[in-house]
């Protein structure tokens, strides 16, 4: 069987039926492959990846001149080979249709730009997951395998919607305390209070010491006292230790007129005023606090108010990082949502935009920019978009661009369905996409919930979903210095849907990332290192199936390449990312 062909199986039949000897030469291609391999015959199950150069399995090299996925099930020999056959052709077909953009990048001699902290990556949850005291604990080792499988050195976020509506209770005979009263509106969570207790922050405590991560810890603003404040900080504080990074005081307070305050006098001023109450209350408990802020949804113009307030406040907290948050879109049921809407190269020029916004206004502070929470879909993410390939070039991609323009850090949001669903009104509007196209509870539940949730739970297993690689796959370049050059516009120049980012890193190694995002279009891509740099290249693959794929692989080359006169030249798939590093 032939998985994953971009051709679709309704268009096999007249393909051979209009093109029989193209197939006929395929055909004769593939008996030549399998007389050179015969295992591949006589071995079910065995699996050629889409790896630039090669693939492997039980110690057999198995070419991939076709650069598709093949999965060997209990077929016999002759359907095999007539029906990779029919593939191949496709596939030269695409290649006659278009040739490849050709584009040649000169990494410079120096890399002066931005610096990519080694603890970029980031991961950020609803405060409200610390209602389970075992979730983020030392004993949740699936949990910490995947956040070490992410990153070794990571930043854990907690905060959200529901931090909001959280009460310190320190003891088990704490009482809840009286509570202000809010207005309900569509996708802010509904006022159900919730303790976060001593016990949960011990366990975190724990778990950020078994995953070697920091962590930013989200303290409620909307409903909260600085008395309450003060003491949940001292508690944070003392028991996490090293481990914590800042506290951040109120999570979108762009939005809090909606249902928070008062829409007629809430601003960026009134904002500030009352945040440096609460910071000034935890400072006082907590020695040396330091703080990010004002993690707005999207009103990146609140971050140029503050920094243009800032000199007028007297004795400022210690602000280290100036917040924001970033989806691409949404909700699910929004069709502006979708997968060439999310890759088109536009919507990295809007990030470009905010991203100058925030670190002007952070250069007035003296503060670096984080981007504490974010993903493609607001309200839980969108099937088919969130949870596919296409997402991880996304998150590579945004995340690179984001470290390029010295972001210190980029903290994607997940969790459990239920703890976001509450964070946004009490529902996933993908569930509601899903059931409205006739998807039972079973096929809705293969889905990870939330749909955009970087590590997924099923039943007790946490497995990273592909938007989780593409944070990985750019995770690489962690404690590289940037090459600055007009890469991503060279390429796009050339007519393809592709970005690059290169950087110098570890043990003096250049790196060089390309994204190519096009649905279609190959790029052959000359990378010229300069006559005096020598030595092999290893290639890395991001890659999938398909854009529309649930699955997403991060596959290391089994042979290096070489430079030659200071020169390489690759073929880039459309669909796929290359790490490319000259040692």
């Amino acid at each position: 069987m032939i998985g994953n062909s971009s051709w679709g199986p309704d268009l096999r039949p007249s393909i051979c039926k209009n093109h029989n000897q193209l197939a006929i030469d395929c055909q004769a291609d593939f008996q030549s492959i399998l007389s050179e391999h015969s295992f591949l015959a006589a071995s079910p199950g065995t699996e050629v990846s889409s790896n630039p150069a090669t693939s492997r399995d039980g110690g057999h090299s198995i070419p991939a001149p076709a650069q598709i996925t093949l999965l060997f099930m209990s077929i016999s020999r002759r359907k095999f080979i007539a029906t990779a056959a029919v593939s191949l052709a496709a596939t030269r077909l695409r290649a006659q249709g278009g040739a490849a953009a050709q584009v040649t990048l000169t990494i410079p001699a120096e890399a002066t730009g931005s610096h990519m902290p080694a603890d970029f990556v980031g991961l950020s949850y609803e405060v409200q997951q610390l209602t389970d005291p075992s979730f983020f604990a030392p004993g949740n080792v699936g949990l910490i395998a995947q956040f070490k499988a992410l990153s070794a050195h990571g930043v854990l976020r907690l905060g959200g919607n529901t931090s909001e509506f959280a009460w310190w209770k320190p003891t088990p005979e704490s009482p809840e305390p009286e509570h202000p009263k809010t207005r309900e509106v569509e996708g802010e969570p509904k006022a159900q209070y919730y303790p976060v207790t001593s016990d949960a922050i011990r366990n975190l405590a724990g778990f950020l010491k078994a995953t070697g991560w920091t962590c930013l810890y989200g303290i409620g603003m909307g409903t909260n006292t600085p008395e309450r404040a003060a003491e949940e900080a001292a508690y944070v504080a003392t028991t996490l230790g090293e481990n914590l990074q800042y506290f951040q005081i109120g999570n979108e307070a762009d939005l809090f007129g909606h249902h928070l305050r008062d829409p007629k006098t809430w601003s960026a001023k009134t904002y500030l005023d009352e945040w440096l109450t609460l910071a000034r209350a935890v400072s006082a408990r907590v020695s040396g606090a330091k703080f990010g802020m004002p993690d707005v949804a999207g009103n990146v113009g609140w971050l140029t108010e503050i920094a243009d307030l800032w000199p007028s406040v007297q004795n400022p907290p210690h602000v280290t990082t100036l917040s924001h948050h970033y989806y691409f879109g949404g909700p699910a049921t929004n069709p502006d949502v979708n997968i060439p809407r999310l890759l088109n190269p536009a919507t990295m020029a809007r990030v470009q935009k905010t991203a100058d916004t925030a670190t002007a206004a952070a250069a007035k502070m003296g503060a670096r920019v984080r981007m504490t929470e974010g993903n493609t879909c607001y309200r839980g993410g969108k099937p088919g978009v969130s949870d596919v390939f296409a997402a991880a070039l996304w998150a590579a991609d945004y995340s690179l661009l984001l470290a390029s323009n010295n972001y210190s850090g980029v903290n994607l949001h997940g969790g459990t369905g239920k703890s976001v669903a509450n964070s946004v009104g009490g529902f996933l509007p993908g569930d509601v996409l899903l059931h409205d196209a006739g998807a039972t509870p079973e096929k809705i539940a293969t889905h990870p919930h939330p749909f955009y949730t970087p590590i997924a739970t099923f039943g007790s297993e946490y497995v990273l979903q592909p938007v989780a690689h593409g944070l990985k796959f750019a995770g690489s370049f962690s404690g590289a210095s940037f090459f600055t050059g007009d890469f991503t516009t060279q390429l796009q120049a050339a007519g393809v849907d592709a970005t690059a980012y290169a950087a110098l890193i570890h043990d003096g190694k250049v790196a060089v990332i390309i994204l190519n995002k096009d649905a279609e279009k190959d790029v052959e891509l000359t990378l010229d290192f300069g006559k005096r740099r020598a030595g092999k290249i290893e290639v890395e693959t991001l890659h999938a199936p398909s854009l529309e794929s649930r699955e997403t692989h991060i596959t290391p080359s089994s042979q290096p390449a070489h430079l030659k006169e200071g020169k390489y030249t690759v073929t880039v798939p459309h669909a796929t990312g290359y790490r490319l590093t000259l040692s």
